[in-house]
């Protein structure tokens, strides 16, 4: 008899981003961390087990698997034979203090609410500064994991927390004071909510939770939270090419009061502009929003917000970088991005992916085909490990404009492989 494929175990590498090599890294890893023990597997054991050539796999792959995906044996597709011992279920403890690194695709399938503590919000009698400052804790919490996993990772988890946050605003009781506090932090999830949105590709609903952080920020008075939505709102326009709005909100943003005396946010806001500026052509303005997002930074201190903690020294010169692509101005470009790239920390994948993108782009429009096929290539292998419908997209220009190379062997190299990966 023919062995029947497991179509349940192809489906879940599917929705949680593996490729046959990426899970038999992690049932290794898995093994390794958590039982103490080397599983030794390899892609051809996946590609068996999906082809349905082995049905029940030893206990040392079958528990790792169960940890990773969060399921039983057989909800996984496998059959067990008479004298099968089906394993207990996988220990699940674990915390964002673990010493080990937690797998991302397993974080995402189960670990990531419990992490969120959403059961401690109240969704019946009064709430205090307590309850406020446990709301407050969630969106640190989902910016540790949204530079390494994307918001397609995040954006489901963070509008459920956003639903428990309104129900208990609408449905509990609070002091004037508190109720300020409780809508500003409503208001900063919900920002947070829209940026997961934006990052995955769904604009409607960032819209939608953008327009959500706003009226919150208005209630609650805070100044920062609707500076940073503008911010946001600016930034959406830019991609979705209404370039004259995107300006015109940023200038507001600028203009803040809040953003006139954070120098966090000042740096960011000019750095946004200049971009802006240099994709309307003016490269006077551009220049100037560069020079003055320099010198905000200069000023900053301390720790800055969690969602923008992604604001370094690298992310300026990759903006910097951007804006110089913008202008047609390639050779600067490229060193500004190369130079990001080198400063860039381990922890910021997704900004990786993205600005190896651009740099491959930046090298492409000054001729350099062939080194910047060798980048392409490479932007595509790590744009594996997030879910960021914005990189996707990045990446899919940059494979429109080497069509136009398809004569170069380097650049038809790039493109069969992007072809047959579906990248």
């Amino acid at each position: 008899m023919a062995a029947k494929r497991n179509t349940r175990l192809e489906a879940l590498l599917a929705e949680f981003g593996y490729t046959h090599e990426q899970l038999a890294e992690t049932v290794n890893r898995t093994a390794e961390d958590r039982f103490g023990n080397p599983a030794n597997c390899t892609d051809r054991h996946v590609r068996r087990w999906i082809a349905g050539e082995v049905q029940w796999p030893w206990p040392r792959y079958l528990l790792p698997l169960q940890h990773i995906f969060g399921r039983s044996p057989q909800d996984m597709g496998f059959v067990p034979r008479k004298s099968s011992r089906v394993p207990p279920p996988a220990d699940r403890s674990t915390g964002v203090s673990d010493q080990h690194a937690i797998p991302r695709r397993e974080f995402i399938a189960v670990g990531l609410l419990a992490t969120l503590s959403l059961e401690l919000i109240p969704s019946a009698g009064r709430l205090g500064t307590s309850d406020v400052e446990r709301i407050r804790a969630i969106v640190p919490t989902l910016y540790k994991y949204d530079h390494a996993l994307g918001g397609g990772a995040l954006h489901d988890a963070a509008s459920q927390a956003l639903r428990r946050v309104q129900y208990a605003v609408n449905h509990c009781t609070y002091g004037d004071r508190v109720e300020r506090l409780l809508y500003s932090a409503m208001g900063d999830l919900a920002a947070s909510a829209g940026w997961f949105a934006y990052d995955a590709g769904r604009q409607a609903d960032a819209t939608n939770l953008y327009n959500e952080a706003l009226q919150a920020g208005m209630l609650s008075g805070d100044g920062m939270l609707q500076a940073r939505v503008w911010s946001n709102l600016a930034m959406q326009a830019r991609l979705l090419d209404r370039d004259r709005e995107a300006l015109r909100i940023g200038r507001a943003a600028v203009e803040t009061r809040q953003a006139k005396s954070d120098a966090w946010l000042m740096a960011l806001f000019h750095c946004r502009q200049a971009v802006g500026h240099a994709r309307t052509g003016d490269r006077t303005r551009a220049q100037r929003s560069l020079a003055r997002a320099e010198t905000a930074y200069e000023r900053t201190q301390g720790q800055p917000a969690a969602w923008l903690s992604f604001l370094t020294p690298a992310e300026l010169t990759g903006l910097a970088g951007a804006a110089h692509q913008a202008l047609g101005q390639y050779r600067r470009a490229e060193q500004l991005t190369a130079s990001a790239l080198q400063m860039l920390e381990p922890r910021f994948e997704r900004n990786r992916v993205y600005y190896t993108a651009q740099y491959a782009q930046a090298l492409l429009d000054d001729g350099d085909i062939e080194h910047a096929a060798a980048q392409a290539c490479g932007a595509v292998a790590l744009a594996g490990r997030v879910q960021s419908e914005r990189v996707r997209g990045k990446l899919g220009d940059l494979r429109l404009h080497f069509q136009r190379h398809a004569q170069v062997p380097a650049a038809a190299h790039f493109l069969e492989q992007t072809r047959q990966t579906g990248a």
